[in-house]
């Protein structure tokens, strides 16, 4: 494996913490002023932030699906993608702290939810296990998408930032609260890790990291069929992949055909 990348590193480091101080910190220490709202524009502008700032450094994943998505379609390497992971999680844990120093280390905050992810906590409204594995895997897909759809060279790379802040605002608006939003595992598991140890966020945190991983499999998948990337050109390329994509694309034929007589 190649000597790790210290720009790549520090530079995830910085946007993963970021992205924990303007999001998560927003709704610990401003969540009763600002509401829901503004916690979901705190998120999407602290992920444009972070991308303006060390896009072009690192790519700007801040979020172990995007950067498993970004190395299942080869756009990064497997070291460079450990790199980032690594710094993903040093600027996360970062932030939390930066968190809790600005609350003044208050055991009301460090006590509490520290805007953690869960769903038992939301169950008077009605949220439960299932729904929150349906929406970390649908709207990380969704996120994926986005992310992955900025990268065709059509589209203009100024206004990439902007469509992923924006994409991540509308995750929040939708899904707060099923499971107050995670799409990215080192958020949860850094807001889980300063939660309350009496609130179990920590027992419920392995959905977290392992849905939003199946939704950057499967925002891939949605990509190569809307985009002119070819199968063959990604890590998911196999002889099963290759039959059922085969497959489909004779299913697409006929109907085609059909609806052409």
């Amino acid at each position: 494996m190649k000597a790790i990348n210290l720009r790549v590193l520090g530079a995830e480091a910085i946007g993963t913490a970021i992205l924990i101080v303007g999001g998560p910190g927003s709704a610990v220490l401003a969540g009763d002023k600002i509401g829901m709202l503004g916690v979901s524009l705190a998120f999407g502008f602290s992920l444009l932030i972070a991308a303006y700032l060390v896009g072009a450094v690192s790519g700007c994943h801040i979020n172990p699906a995007v950067t498993l998505a970004m190395w299942l379609t080869k756009k990064v390497s497997g070291s460079q993608a450990i790199t980032s992971v690594v710094g993903q999680a040093v600027g996360g844990f970062a932030g939390g702290f930066i968190v809790l120093f600005a609350a003044g280390g208050s055991s009301g905050y460090y006590r509490g939810g520290f805007a953690a992810n869960g769903w038992a906590q939301l169950s008077s409204r009605g949220s439960n296990v299932a729904a929150t594995i349906f929406v970390e895997i649908v709207f990380t897909a969704l996120l994926v998408l986005v992310v992955l759809g900025t990268t065709n060279k059509k589209f203009p790379a100024a206004m990439a930032p902007v469509a992923a802040g924006l994409t991540l605002t509308l995750i929040h608006l939708v899904t707060i609260p099923v499971d107050n939003t995670s799409v990215n595992p080192i958020r949860s598991l850094v807001t889980a890790a300063f939660a309350d140890r009496n609130l179990d966020y920590l027992q419920q945190v392995w959905v977290f990291l392992l849905f939003p991983l199946v939704g950057a499999v499967l925002g891939v998948v949605l990509w190569l069929i809307i985009d002119e990337e070819r199968l063959e050109a990604t890590l998911l390329d196999n002889p099963q992949t290759r039959y059922s994509r085969d497959q489909v694309g004779k299913v697409a034929h006929k109907v085609t055909d059909a609806l052409e007589d």
